[in-house]
């Protein structure tokens, strides 16, 4: 049996010409309403088209603290979830914001549609959570994942569908 073992990918962040919508920016860091579909940082099978091109094609200096394939990334968003990013602009900033979301004073709020009617018109769903065993891509709750909290609250009820406001723990 002959086979041929493929060269490793080397994944280096380059700059790519992609348009961002800045909501705001100061010396310190950036707020982008990232478009459902992008991915925020190069990962296996997507090495191109990230946030992180985009921001690296935007020019400036971002922060160093995730390394050189996360410039600036402090927190993301899943590939299918818009909304806004905080991305750093420097190293201090970059532990500024990385210390507020540990500590839970840096608030993460969405809205979503969810099928059906829930029976509460407010609550909490808890659990470990972590990568699904049967499908890496996807996030479930599993036993030893991380501990998770977020609460809803219904906004809007429709026929099949609520709209609910999550706000994560």
């Amino acid at each position: 049996m002959d086979f041929e073992i493929p060269e490793a990918y080397v994944a280096e962040a380059v700059a790519e010409a992609i348009p961002l919508e800045i909501v705001y920016e100061d010396e310190d860091l950036a707020v982008i309403d990232k478009p459902a579909g992008m991915v925020v940082h190069p990962a296996p099978g997507h090495h191109t088209g990230t946030l992180v091109h985009a921001l690296l094609g935007r020019g400036g200096r971002w922060s160093a603290v995730g390394g050189v394939t996360r410039p600036g990334i402090v927190h993301r968003l899943d590939k299918g979830t818009s909304g806004l990013i905080v991305v750093a602009r420097n190293d201090v900033s970059h532990r500024a914001l990385s210390a507020q979301l540990k500590d839970r004073s840096l608030s993460r709020s969405y809205m979503a549609i969810v099928r059906g009617h829930l029976k509460d018109d407010a609550g909490e769903l808890e659990g470990p959570i972590g990568r699904d065993p049967n499908e890496r891509k996807r996030m479930a709750v599993v036993s030893g994942g991380r501990f998770a909290r977020t609460r809803y609250e219904v906004i809007e009820r429709r026929r099949g569908h609520t709209l609910l406001r999550c706000d994560l723990d």
